[in-house]
């Protein structure tokens, strides 16, 4: 977005659209999956993951590229023209990536869906820190990180290149080496009656499309934060979201669950508008994207090692989630607190 001359201090409106793709992807992904079954397409949750692919991979190879159109630097055609590009990204981004998860819920044992989930998670997040790493070790190489105004640089096209290609590769080898379990096989493993497959599923895409509405209008709110009160704001929404995460624990009524992730997604908000807005305030356009890659590391290298600790915690925990979300209310509170501590600058 700042290659077709989106102003940095205002890409925060920008990351109002993957919450609003979830919002909207992912509780429809699971209720049109949980009464679909398609042997030849792979069965329940796989066509979605292939459909899905096809246009992730589509946008992929043609987001790069809008800078290339003519459609002229800094004008609103071209920012609409990219967000709608990228709103296509994230809805089939969505859609390729739920049924990784789901299928972990479908076909794995209680005892194993800690370790599964946090195999898928590690594995995840270890792509993530090779692709804010790979433009940068592409420069190293020799391959030009810049480009003419309102074209995208060598570096990152071919990032996205790359990335288009291993999405392939992984989908493909998820729908040739998985089977899913049948409608009957299904309702045998989990104890339920056949036509009684769907309830789970919904209803963690209800939450989680709470958590999206309330993510949505609590990057309006945040955008209307002035600058010299964003600790203020990142850090009363963390321990909002605290809360959020800790009252699990405590909650057993699924309809005050929807509390709870209302303010997991004031929190989801701020995490994903403030430290980029932090950052890019603290920089100068030169090697800005090189900087932002690897402060993208400082955020996943930190999941990884929360996904390897859960090996040792969720036993710990005698497998109780709630607990886990207890855990990840203190760190929560913790990370409220660590706020007072930055230091802002800013580079004109």
């Amino acid at each position: 977005f700042q290659t077709l001359g989106a102003d940095p201090t205002k890409l925060g409106w920008f990351f109002i659209l993957p919450p609003l793709a979830g919002l909207v992807v992912q509780p429809a992904i699971g209720s049109f999956s949980d009464r679909t079954w398609a042997p030849k397409l792979g069965g329940r949750r796989l066509p979605y993951l292939l459909i899905g692919m096809i246009f992730a991979v589509i946008m992929m190879l043609f987001l790069p590229n809008i800078g290339s159109l003519g459609l002229g630097y800094g004008s609103i055609e071209a920012l609409v023209f990219g967000a709608i590009a990228i709103a296509i990204l994230d809805v089939a981004a969505n859609m390729a990536m739920q049924p990784f998860k789901m299928m972990i819920g479908d076909m794995v044992n209680d005892e194993q869906k800690s370790y599964a989930y946090g195999i898928q998670s590690m594995l995840s997040n270890s792509g993530a820190v090779i692709a804010a790493f790979f433009a940068f070790l592409l420069t190293v190489l020799g391959v030009a990180n810049t480009a003419k105004k309102g074209v995208v640089p060598q570096s990152v096209v071919i990032s996205f290149y790359v990335g288009a290609t291993i999405l392939v590769i992984t989908s493909l080898l998820t729908v040739t080496k998985v089977h899913e379990y049948d409608p009957k096989t299904y309702a045998r493993y989990h104890g339920i009656k056949e036509e009684d497959n769907k309830e789970g599923g919904n209803w963690f895409g209800v939450l989680t499309a709470v958590q999206s509405i309330a993510a949505v209008i609590w990057s309006y709110v945040l955008a209307k934060v002035p600058n010299d009160h964003h600790k203020v704001g990142y850090g009363i929404s963390l321990l909002l979201g605290a809360i959020g995460y800790g009252s699990i624990f405590f909650i057993h009524s699924q309809n005050i669950l929807i509390v709870s992730f209302i303010l997991i997604g004031i929190s989801w908000a701020a995490m994903n508008t403030y430290p980029l807005t932090m950052v890019s305030n603290a920089l100068s356009g030169k090697h800005m994207g090189t900087y932002l890659g690897l402060f993208n590391c400082s955020i996943c290298l930190p999941q990884i090692i929360a996904s390897l600790l859960s090996f040792i915690l969720f036993p710990l925990m005698k497998y109780s989630m709630p607990a886990m979300m207890l855990t990840a209310g203190i760190s929560g509170v913790l990370a409220a607190v660590c706020v007072l501590f930055i230091k802002e600058t800013y580079k004109n």
